[in-house]
Parts: structure tokens; sequence; C-alpha cells
């Protein structure tokens, strides 16, 4: 029997749904305040007279999303980006 079609006890399935929604939510409470954190250091760095965005850091954050979860990191730091600066 392989693990895609082991039996799982009911309590079981229900026990990991309740973590997956827990998980969720605390994934949901991140994004958000990541967004909010970006949102202040580019309004900090413009107010100094830096510009909008800096591609080194966003290059690194890529890089970092890439390495830890493959290529599919890659769209989801596109996306943890776009929350914090807005569209390009």
């Amino acid at each position: 029997m392989t693990a895609a079609n082991a039996e799982v006890a009911p309590d079981e399935l229900k026990d990991l749904r309740v973590e997956i929604d827990q998980l969720d939510t605390e994934i949901i409470r991140l994004w958000q305040r990541r967004a909010e954190v970006s949102k202040r250091v580019g309004q900090i760095r413009m107010a100094n007279g830096g510009t909008r965005l800096v591609l080194d850091r966003e290059r690194a954050i890529l890089e970092k999303y890439r390495q830890a979860l493959g290529d599919d990191g890659i769209q989801i730091a596109m996306l943890v980006l776009r929350a914090g600066r807005g569209p390009l």
C-alpha cells in the first residue's frame, strides 16, 4: 500500500484538516504583516531619496524562495513581493 492510498482514520483526517486551517490562518496573518512591513520600508526608503524598488534585494528574495521551494518558489516570491510593493 502506498502513502497515496493508505487508509486514514476519520479522527486523524479531521485533526489534519483542523491543522491545515490553523496553518492557513497563520500564513494569511504573516502575509499581511509582511506586506505592511514591506510598504513601510518603501515609504522610508523613498522619503530618504531612495528608489521605490531595490532590484538586488528583490533578486535575493526570489533566490531564497527558489532555493527553499524550487521553481514554484519564484512564483510565490513574486506574489509576496507584489503584495508589499504593488504591481510594477
